[in-house]
């Protein structure tokens, strides 16, 4: 069996975003030359999220506000976690909510996905560098 490991780096301008990584993780997986198997991708920050889902402007849109309104960032004083000096509590929320990985089968050397999926960067807490993880094990 063989292994390939990939670091995707982002440092996204605004507070918030949904960057389509599918491209980036199609990349990964063909510099690895694995045919079979499968490929792990996950956000190795604690305010951000990996997901698989359809890249629609109008879904998007929808995240936005129904995780702002779970997880809403203002008023900044309303967590506790923000006494220690942050301002990101509602980021470590919304993480929680999107999730950390996914895992997708590789199968004659593709991404093996349903109808419409792809794999997306969900950015909570940007205006930094973060990564994620691309780990891809098989034949």
């Amino acid at each position: 069996m063989k292994s390939h490991r990939k670091e995707l780096w982002f440092e996204v301008p605004t507070r918030r975003a949904f960057i389509n990584i599918t491209p980036k993780v199609t990349d990964a997986l063909t510099e690895s030359g694995i045919k079979e198997g499968l490929c792990l991708v996950n956000a190795m920050h604690i305010t951000a999220s990996v997901f698989i889902n359809d890249d629609e402007s109008g879904l998007h849109h929808d995240y936005e506000e129904w995780l702002e309104g779970l997880a809403p960032h203002e008023p900044t004083s309303k967590y506790r976690h923000n006494r220690t000096g942050e301002d990101n509590a509602d980021a470590h929320i919304k993480r929680q909510v999107m999730g950390r990985e996914v895992v997708v089968a590789v199968t004659e050397g593709r991404l093996d996905f349903g109808p419409w999926e792809q794999i997306f960067y969900g950015e909570f807490d940007g205006r930094r560098r973060k990564r994620v993880l691309v780990k891809i094990i098989g034949e």
